[in-house]
């Protein structure tokens, strides 16, 4: 799967530079292209001599390469690169990488990088633990980039472990499995529901939910990285909630009302839904035009049923469509899960809990259990990114 990719490898001042020879011998006998970036701290662990003896391509270091004004490209390395593979990782780099500190060629090039890009953190166990490196680490991922970390080959599951980098044949075979899911989805076009609605009680006030969309964006990244385009429609979330990714168009709602609206529109040319979003079941059955006053007496709301949109979608469904819904449950969870699988015409459903701690709203992990007519598939605690993996990859057997 490596065959012919053109290789960024960025190498940073780290004692396992070491292993970027053997990185480099990898990939080279898969047949790909690399060209090794350094940092000056890189420099210190590791020769540019033997680098470029294993890549045959000069090193590169600096902006400049001669006196006389000859200068390196990170925009051209940016646009010939196929991947850029950081390894190792220092928590040094990671935080410039994090917050755009460009000082040097390596940042430079990764800014400019339009190709995916992998991280294989190497630093000690204190400085992986720091909330710090934790949050530059959360921050790189929510920027569409790859985790790659020791015991899990592809895609962290969590952001904890011992910091030392994963072993060289694991990155490798991160690359090749990336590259193999690549177009798996060419073609297809992917409805995707994310985050909370809100109805309106007044014009400062609302009834909605903990959602942050989280689970939604990892799965409309992970189906654009696939190849798919990405139809995303979703509630009022967090500004720092992002795509990065041209194959993913997004539409804004508020209320579920226009979340039906958008759906039932975009749903016909579709060929899957994954519907994740965290529709309220009702609304106000009136809003106050001016923002309702305290006069101590008790107020009382009535309200109403909003629109069932996995209900409608499912109706309309067509022979050549799938529907994914989600289910988050707090008691009676798998008989509540098959039950909504059949009455809302679902191919299968994604289950989680409140009682598994690290799951549901506002977390950075998830831990869920994919039910279909057929059986049930129970998966471990994961990163929200490697969770929507898995539904993807249970979407492909379609």
């Amino acid at each position: 799967m490596l065959q012919g990719k053109k290789i960024v490898l960025g190498i940073t001042g780290s004692i396992a530079a070491y292993k970027s020879c053997l990185i480099i011998r990898q990939l080279i006998k898969k047949g790909a292209e690399v060209q090794v970036v350094i940092t000056p701290a890189g420099k210190e662990f590791i020769t540019p001599i033997t680098l470029s003896a294993l890549t045959s391509k000069p090193v590169i270091s600096d902006f400049f390469s001669q006196r006389d004004g000859t200068w390196h490209s990170h925009v051209d390395l940016g646009l010939w690169a196929d991947a850029m593979l950081i390894a190792p990782a220092t928590a040094s780099t990671i935080g410039k990488m994090a917050h755009g500190v460009a000082d040097n060629m390596l940042i430079t090039t990764y800014l400019s990088m339009k190709a995916p890009v992998f991280i294989a953190p190497a630093m000690d166990l204190d400085m992986y633990a720091h909330p710090s490196t934790q949050q530059n680490l959360r921050t790189l991922q929510a920027y569409g980039n790859h985790i790659i970390e020791p015991g899990t080959g592809f895609l962290a599951s969590k952001l904890e472990g011992k910091g030392r980098m994963e072993e060289p044949e694991n990155i490798v075979s991160s690359l090749e499995r990336f590259f193999a899911q690549q177009n798996s989805l060419a073609g297809k076009k992917i409805l995707i529901t994310a985050g909370p609605t809100y109805e309106k009680i007044d014009p400062v006030r609302f009834i909605g939910n903990y959602s942050s969309g989280k689970m939604g964006f990892a799965l409309a990244n992970e189906c654009a990285n696939r190849g798919a385009q990405v139809e995303l429609v979703c509630g009022p979330v967090s500004a720092s909630m992002q795509v990065h990714s041209p194959n993913i168009h997004r539409t804004d709602i508020e209320s579920a009302t226009q979340m039906l609206e958008a759906c039932q529109r975009l749903f016909p040319s579709m060929d899957s839904a994954i519907l994740c979003a965290a529709v309220a079941d009702y609304a106000p059955e009136t809003t106050a035009t001016q923002k309702i006053k305290r006069t101590g007496d008790d107020m009382v709301i009535r309200l109403k049923p909003n629109p069932d949109i996995a209900a409608s979608l499912g109706q309309t469904k067509q022979a050549h469509q799938t529907l994914v819904g989600f289910a988050l449950e707090t008691n009676d969870e798998e008989s509540n899960a098959q039950a909504k699988l059949k009455k809302k015409n679902f191919d299968f459903i994604v289950l989680n809990s409140l009682k598994d701690e690290g799951a549901g709203f506002r977390t950075d992990t998830n831990k869920i259990t994919i039910i279909t007519a057929n059986g049930k598939t129970e998966y471990p605690l994961k990163s929200k990114s490697e969770v929507a993996k898995d539904i993807i990859d249970q979407l492909a057997l379609l």
